[in-house]
């Protein structure tokens, strides 16, 4: 897992480290080979 963003004066910073996070979390459990669709859906109950 990738450390939190350091540089906390980016604009967007907080939402791309929970975006970053919720990636590597859907990756780590569903690994590799699904259509892009079914990592779209994970990502975005891994988000809510």
């Amino acid at each position: 897992m990738l450390p939190p963003v350091k540089n906390k004066n980016y604009k967007h910073s907080e939402i791309t480290d929970k975006i970053i996070k919720a990636y590597y979390t859907v990756y780590n459990k569903l690994g590799y080979g699904f259509l892009e669709k079914v990592y779209e859906n994970s990502m975005l109950i891994e988000l809510k």
